[in-house]
């Protein structure tokens, strides 16, 4: 059963992702820039909720007041690609990271290139790190929101992984906050496994962070040791 309606979750990603990513290429040149975020949150919007219909994969937010008003810098827990989508919902406008060749993927990766993303080579990090730190400042000055996972690859359901300070550096060069996020979604979407598990993910989201006057290392210890007491738990 639970392969069944995973399946059934995949092909309507596929419609829906099909569907909404030809209206926006279809439109963006005739559509404003708010006009193209709102339709990038519908279709996050869109596939949380098939999920939750075809997979009865559920999610609860705490701490939503936390949002800030302005455009941040949002380090989260890496476990699963739903985490991607939920985040993108949450923040927006946001300048997605992203690997380059992503950008090849028909009509997401399309769609993706139409929304102001930094794409980086992941097989030159120094270049890519210097590139997210620049265009990321750019980015965050011009009101939109980056979103960091600082374990730098998905980890396991129940761990996290030490985080990088990358996402610490770049909300100091651009004086931005940083809001902490932790999730449990890799026990219920697995990262690179096909089926999804029924279940509530919980996401926690932290008051800001001022970077003034602090470290990127006193930084990125605070939001690590936060996230991992937040991260951990699984609902019933």
């Amino acid at each position: 059963m639970l392969f069944c309606r995973s399946f059934i979750f995949y092909l309507g990603l596929f419609v829906i992702t099909l569907v909404m990513a030809s209206i926006f290429i279809i439109a963006f040149p005739i559509i404003s820039d708010q006009a193209r975020n709102r339709i990038a949150s519908n279709w996050c919007s869109s596939v949380l909720m098939w999920l939750e219909f075809s997979c009865r994969v559920r999610y609860h937010i705490s701490g939503h007041e936390n949002l800030p008003s302005r455009s941040a810098v949002y380090l989260s827990n890496h476990q699963s690609t739903w985490e991607t989508i939920l985040l993108y919902k949450l923040a927006a406008p946001v300048s997605p990271i992203l690997k380059k060749e992503l950008l090849q993927i028909p009509f997401w990766g399309w769609s993706m290139r139409l929304l102001d993303p930094i794409a980086i080579d992941r097989s030159k990090p120094r270049e890519a790190g210097r590139s997210m730190l620049t265009l990321g400042v750019e980015k965050l000055k011009h009101g939109r929101s980056i979103i960091i996972f600082p374990e730098g690859s998905r980890s396991p359901a129940g761990t996290v992984n030490k985080f990088s300070r990358g996402g610490a550096k770049l909300a100091m060069a651009a004086q931005a906050l940083i809001v902490p996020i932790a999730h449990n979604a890799g026990n219920y979407w697995p990262p690179r496994k096909f089926i999804k598990q029924p279940g509530l993910i919980s996401v926690k989201i932290g008051h800001p962070i001022d970077t003034s006057g602090r470290s990127a290392s006193a930084l990125t210890n605070e939001v690590e040791c936060w996230v991992r007491n937040n991260a951990t738990s699984r609902n019933s």
